[in-house]
């Protein structure tokens, strides 16, 4: 059996520039985390974005959410927003093996390794005519990319592609790929 190839940092750059997409990049150590990735001193701390790979309780459905760097995505609330069964984040597993990411490494980007279009992508609306700050498929760098852009990339390779508002709570906080109470 063929093993599948993964785009990666170069790849992904690459892509950028033959499209002729523009973007800014930063070169930083690993980072797994949006507090060590705000450490970093990057500029546009304001258009990071966190990504959240989430699964429903069937593990039937996959998202890629892209939320503010700062929005405390409310799940309960968001399977209201997308007519998803229960949320929970997906596992490193299901991360491989549906978008050939690392923890640390989700992005946007990411669905470009998806040949089965399985994983549908939700953009927080606060993105929409703006530039969002994400990794190239590995987490030492990161692009500032405009989101139509970004958008056209990738549209065709999920399951869907759709803006919206995104619930957020002070109840339930996103951290370190794990959910807990503050």
């Amino acid at each position: 059996m063929e093993e599948r190839r993964h785009l990666g940092m170069e790849d992904i750059l690459g892509l950028l520039r033959s499209r002729g997409i523009a973007f800014e990049e930063a070169h930083h150590p690993p980072v797994f985390t949006i507090e060590e990735m705000l450490e970093q001193d990057l500029p546009h701390p304001e258009l990071i974005a966190k990504n959240l790979f989430l699964r429903d309780d069937k593990k039937r459905r996959y998202y890629l959410v892209v939320a503010r760097e700062d929005q405390r995505v409310d799940l309960k609330a968001l399977r209201t927003v997308i007519g998803s069964r229960p949320l929970s984040m997906a596992s490193e597993e299901d991360l491989m093996s549906h978008l050939g990411l690392t923890r640390g490494s989700v992005t946007p980007f990411g669905i470009l390794n998806d040949p089965d279009r399985s994983v549908d992508v939700v953009v927080d609306s606060s993105f929409r005519g703006s530039r969002m700050g994400v990794h190239p498929n590995d987490n030492m760098c990161t692009v500032w990319v405009g989101t139509e852009d970004l958008e056209s990339l990738i549209s065709d390779g999920c399951a869907s592609f759709a803006y919206a508002d995104l619930p957020t709570s002070d109840r339930w906080v996103h951290r370190h790929s794990y959910l807990w109470h503050p």
